[in-house]
């Protein structure tokens, strides 16, 4: 992936970061986005902060009910950030291409440029991140078991032809 660039000629970017758990989308946000002077914009963070975590404090199959609310406040705030020239990362998966591109025009109707930042990684390696991430117990490690891993897969639509740009997983 080329160099980051914040803020460039003026218009706020904001960097859609695309792939499943455990691929990195977290992590890059904190060491090279936030440094760089963005404003990380969590779903999973705010649906932790209310609801407790993921398949322990609420039963699994309620987390989308629990997203839906989150993701639209989170938008608003992303629209505000923008409107103030501030550069965003959105980090939520963008799983289904139909999201990323619901991303894209609001980014665009915000008056920013969006970034679409993919993060592909093989299962026996997300197998291994994952592993040691249930062993944790804050916003950013709910448990994935084997089975749910893949169900994600087969529900994941891989970007291509989208504009993405590809962070390789050896960067981490």
């Amino acid at each position: 992936m080329e160099g980051v660039t914040v803020g460039r000629e003026g218009v706020p970017v904001v960097y859609l970061l695309v792939g499943l758990t455990g691929s990195g989308k977290t992590t890059y946000s904190r060491r090279v986005l936030e440094p760089a002077g963005a404003v990380r914009l969590s779903v999973d963070e705010v649906v932790h902060d209310r609801h407790g975590r993921y398949g322990v404090d609420y039963p699994e199959n309620t987390y989308f009910a629990k997203e839906g609310p989150v993701v639209t406040e989170l938008q608003g705030r992303l629209k505000r950030l923008v409107a103030e020239g501030r550069d965003v990362v959105w980090d939520h998966g963008l799983w289904p291409h139909k999201h990323r591109d619901e991303m894209k025009q609001l980014v665009q109707e915000a008056g920013g440029r969006w970034r679409l930042l993919y993060f592909p990684v093989e299962r026996a390696e997300l197998l291994r991140r994952l592993e040691e991430r249930n062993r944790r117990e804050d916003a950013n490690s709910l448990f994935v078991s084997a089975e749910a891993l893949d169900d994600f897969f087969a529900r994941f639509e891989a970007p291509q032809g989208e504009g993405e740009e590809i962070v390789e997983p050896g960067w981490l």
